[in-house]
Parts: structure tokens; sequence; C-alpha cells
């Protein structure tokens, strides 16, 4: 697998990039080629630009969940692409606001994506190439991670609490063990280690980059710190929605490495 940060909140020292509060990756794992989540704006399209990555050789998308930081650049995306498959959960591109009542949700509605391009939503695990896998909905698996309400959104005609049964994300399966990408672990960063588990039927979690929604220092960050050093995890990336303090408490007993805009991961 090659791997590549097209988006992130930071950028590498001396990688003159642009990065933005988002998140945006670019995989290559044979012969598919995928992008997973498109940042908050056509950021992602000047950083491939930059990188000379063709992002017409795409053939599978990606969306970890429906909020705007990671599904922004899908206008800009489908001003160039249309003949990519869509991979994401039922609900992702439904109507989503804040505690504030400002909309947060995707620039397109499933319907209109389905007359862009070939839609797959599901909330099942879905094949997106040879050794990946997007999980669909996460269960509720630790009782630290309980899913909690950051605003409102639709579902069946109905505006409820949201609490992102959206969020999901993706598993390279590699020699080594289960190398997870995430967009912002809503659904638990740990809950989501253990299903990918269950799913692939591999108890090894060779790795694990994306956001993992983690802000104080509190038992939940205690407890997650706790499951990762337990399951003696090699490639440790914390970024996007992961305070500053909080990656300071996961350093003291964690060997957690820097991500920023630029990053090339090759498994």
């Amino acid at each position: 697998m090659k791997f590549r940060v097209l988006v992130d909140n930071n950028t590498i020292i001396d990688e003159y990039y642009l990065g933005e509060p988002g998140v945006s990756y670019y995989i290559e794992d044979g012969a598919d080629v995928i992008l997973f989540d498109t940042g908050y704006s056509s950021v992602f399209l000047e950083n491939a630009g930059r990188m000379n990555i063709d992002l017409n050789k795409v053939n599978k998308t990606v969306i970890s969940h429906g909020h705007n930081d990671h599904t922004g650049g899908l206008k800009y995306f489908f001003n160039k692409k249309s003949n990519t498959e869509l991979i994401a959960h039922p609900d992702c591109f439904n109507y989503k606001e804040d505690k504030e009542g400002l909309y947060i949700g995707s620039p397109f509605s499933k319907e209109e994506l389905s007359k862009i391009c070939k839609i797959n939503l599901s909330k099942k695990p879905v094949q997106v190439s040879e050794n990946i896998i997007y999980l669909g909905e996460i269960p509720t698996i630790n009782e630290f991670e309980a899913r909690y309400a950051i605003g409102k959104c639709d579902i069946d005609g109905e505006r409820i609490n949201d609490t992102i049964k959206d969020d999901s994300a993706i598993v390279y399966k590699s020699n080594n063990g289960l190398f997870v990408i995430t967009g912002c672990s809503h659904s638990g960063i740990c809950n989501i280690l253990e299903y990918a588990k269950k799913v692939c039927n591999d108890n090894r979690i060779y790795g694990v980059i994306g956001g993992f929604h983690l802000f104080d220092v509190d038992e939940r960050l205690k407890a997650t710190v706790n499951y990762l050093k337990e399951n003696d995890i090699k490639l440790l990336y914390p970024c996007h929605c992961v305070s500053l303090k909080a990656k300071i408490e996961m350093a003291k007993k964690l060997d957690i490495r820097e991500v920023g805009v630029g990053l090339e991961i090759d498994i």
C-alpha cells in the first residue's frame, strides 16, 4: 500500500503544501487508486498537483462520515471526475447541523450524488480493493467510548440528535497485521480497532492513522491510551481532531508519530 496525506490540519516541515482543518488521503493498493475523504475545500486538489499525483486515476472514493471537513471537497472533485465508485454509510449524505444550527454536512445529497457517480452506501463491510476493507457501521464495544450527540441530523424525514452513526474507517490487511485509516473516529478509535479485528479475523493492529476525536485529558483518554499500549501498535499516527494536550498525554506512554500534509507511508 502506498499512502499520502493530501489534507491535514498541519503540514510537514520543509514540505510546501497547504493545510486546513480536514482530512484527505491518497492510497494505492494494487490496481486500485483510492481517495479517502476530500477535506473542506479544493486544497486537496492543489496539494495533489504539487505532489504530481493524478487524481484522474482514482477509481474508488471512500467517505469516512458526512461532516463538511471530510466531504466539502466533493464539489471540486466531481467538477473533474465522475467515473469513480463512492463508498460510504447510508446516512453519510443526510442533512447535518451543529449545536448552533449551522449546516455542517456534505455539499451533495445522496440523490444528487447518484446522478454524478456510482454510489455504494452500506452499513456492512465492503471490499474496496484487494487488501482494503471499508468497515461500515461501527458497533459500540467499549463502555468508555459511548456515543454522544454533537448536533442534529435527518433520518427518515425526522430531525434527531446526531451520534454520527455514519462514522466509519477502512483497513489495510498487511502481512504484519492491520493498518487502520480513520477520519474522525466519532465511533471511538478503540471501537473501530476492535471491530476491524473482528471483520478481518486478525487481532494484530500494526498501525493506525487519522483523527481520534480526543481533546481532553480525561478518563476516556486514559482508557484509550491503555488500550493502544496493550495492543502494541507499531505505527501510531494521531492527527486532525486530536488536541495538543491529548497528544502530549499520549506520548508519555506511546510512541506517536508526526502527521502533516506530504507524509508518505509505504507498507
